[in-house]
């Protein structure tokens, strides 16, 4: 049975991700004993308000900076290549 908090940490990375127009879709995005995982490919979403301020790297860095000061959050593991 997976824990709680765990669910409730995912449901808060994938809100954080949306909200800066980072596509997730082909990313496995796993939370395990409060360690963020992410692994996949992530790219810009397609919007044509150009939502994202800088470049896409440094916007993921600054989601993982985010979800690390969020309570039951202890760590964010990052590992993808970047598109676009």
């Amino acid at each position: 049975m997976a824990d709680p908090k765990d669910v409730e940490a995912t449901k808060a990375a994938r809100r954080e991700f949306s909200k800066r127009a980072v596509d997730i879709s082909q990313a496995d995005l796993r939370v395990m004993h409060g360690v963020v995982y992410l692994r996949g490919t992530v790219k810009a979403m397609r919007s044509g308000d150009g939502a994202m301020g800088g470049d896409l790297r440094s916007e993921v860095e600054v989601i993982a900076r985010v979800l690390r000061q969020k309570a039951g959050i202890r760590d964010v593991v990052i590992d993808v290549t970047y598109r676009g």
